[in-house]
């Protein structure tokens, strides 16, 4: 991609916005950074690299000026963004711009999903140390994509594995991944999006750039995932079920076939023959040994060995925050998911427990995002023991369940993180579970989910031995 001399707009200056202001004014952009803030720390060096400054407005003048606008992730519909595409003006996701700079002779695999695409890019980064290929792994797991230009991963021969957002995914147009993954599309982001089906629409333009001898995965018997993968032309593989090519020994599943019950229950990858024990991998829950199918499928279309599959998924430990064991006291154990930012994950978090001896304590709440609370119900009927809320969405959260639950699931509603962690710890009985599941974004009382996850750990490691 030629940018040389081009006037860019980059909008929203985060991580993802000053990495792709980097690499505009490397390559001889004349670079205008925009964002609503008015006061930015950190810019100085790109200021002295020749970039213009616009901060504290959404001029729609500056965005129908420019030959190319570039938005970050974070950056919301505005109406100065309207404004520059019916003047005509490219609009890119930063992505979508780093993309251009990429050899098509390196494979790009990207993945998506409402739930586990950081597990899974994760995992695929764990397989990517065992492979020969120079190899590149970040986007919404934390480093931005276009921090991959100029390495050796983003040339002939190199892999690119890139975690993408629904988010990232608006502003795509010939973005293509060699491997695309759709995990799951679930409720979430109702904030931002008018309806389901915009949320859906966008996690679908994944596959729109890829072509005849690319791949789309896809998990098996999901119609919305496989419709949303018709986008593009690649070829389409599923995983898990009976259907998949990457799945379950059949012979070593319940009759439900929802939990393993055999001695030495394996996930077998059909075209290849590897096949994986589940006590030689490290991830806990259903929803686990799903990405870690989806990871495997993924691996072989990218061109990794078995033993490169099997070395990557035996050395990963799972994720902070992802259903993370923090403590057992006087035996109830403590999870932290607090990455479970919304109901789809939440649920997949409590079902996890479905066979479990004990019940599960569930801590839940924060900054409500506009689903519905509802499909909750049935996995607390399954595992509760009850639940504390907190946080913006108590109120709602309770509303939704309290009724369907009374009797068989106590809902309890607290101030604080300190105070949810101690109600769960007096509600819990030995073999139980407290998980921190909360369903909701974090920005109501943290900054992050990580910062909520830290603080739940600090309670919990705060908490007296039990007896």
């Amino acid at each position: 991609m030629d940018v040389k001399d081009q006037r860019i707009l980059v909008v929203g200056l985060g991580q993802s916005g000053r990495a792709a202001a980097r690499l505009l004014l490397d390559r001889g952009a004349k670079v205008v950074l925009n964002d609503a803030r008015e006061e930015l720390e950190g810019l100085e060096a790109l200021v002295d690299a020749g970039a213009e400054l616009e901060l504290g407005h959404h001029d729609e003048a500056l965005f129908t000026g420019v030959d190319r606008v570039v938005v970050s992730p974070g950056v919301p519909p505005l109406p100065a963004l309207e404004a520059a595409e019916g003047a005509g003006v490219p609009i890119a996701s930063e992505v979508e711009l780093a993309s251009g700079f990429v050899d098509p002779g390196a494979t790009l695999v990207a993945i998506t999903g409402t739930n586990g695409k950081s597990t899974v890019t994760s995992l695929l980064g764990a397989m990517a140390e065992h492979d020969p290929r120079p190899s590149f792994v970040g986007g919404n797991l934390g480093t931005p994509l276009v921090d991959v230009v100029g390495t050796p991963a983003a040339e002939a021969g190199g892999l690119v594995i890139v975690e993408v957002s629904s988010f990232q995914l608006e502003r795509v147009d010939r973005f293509r991944a060699h491997v695309a993954v759709l995990l799951n599309v679930t409720e979430d982001h109702l904030d931002r999006y008018d309806s389901f089906a915009a949320y859906a629409a966008a996690k679908g333009n994944l596959f729109r750039g890829q072509r005849r001898e690319d791949h789309a995965v896809v998990p098996a018997g999901d119609a919305l995932c496989e419709g949303l993968a018709q986008a593009g032309a690649a070829t389409l593989h599923r995983f898990g079920g009976d259907t998949g090519e990457v799945g379950f020994s059949k012979e070593l599943v319940d009759a439900a076939g929802s939990y393993y019950t055999a001695r030495t229950p394996r996930l077998n990858d059909r075209v290849s023959g590897l096949a994986i024990g589940l006590d030689e991998i490290h991830l806990r829950g259903g929803h686990n040994l799903a990405n870690a199918q989806a990871a495997m499928l993924a691996g072989r279309l990218a061109g990794m060995r078995p033993e490169t599959i099997r070395a990557g998924l035996a050395a990963f430990r799972g994720l902070p925050h992802r259903m993370e064991l923090v403590r057992e006291r006087g035996g109830v154990r403590f999870f932290d998911d607090s990455k479970a930012t919304n109901v789809g994950a939440a649920v997949a978090g409590l079902e996890g427990f479905a066979h479990d001896a004990g019940k599960v304590v569930w801590i839940a709440g924060g900054k409500d995002k506009g689903g519905s609370y509802a499909p909750l119900e049935a996995p607390l009927r399954a595992v509760g023991r009850a639940a504390v809320t907190l946080g913006e969405a108590a109120e709602r959260i309770e509303g939704a369940l309290e009724g369907a639950l009374e009797g068989v699931c106590p809902i309890v509603r607290v101030g604080t993180m300190e105070e949810a962690v101690a109600k769960a710890a007096e509600l819990a009985e030995p073999g139980d579970a407290v998980v921190l599941a909360p369903a909701c974004s974090s920005f109501d009382m943290f900054r992050s989910y990580a910062e909520r996850g830290d603080v739940f750990q600090a309670a919990v490691n705060a908490l007296k031995e039990a007896g």
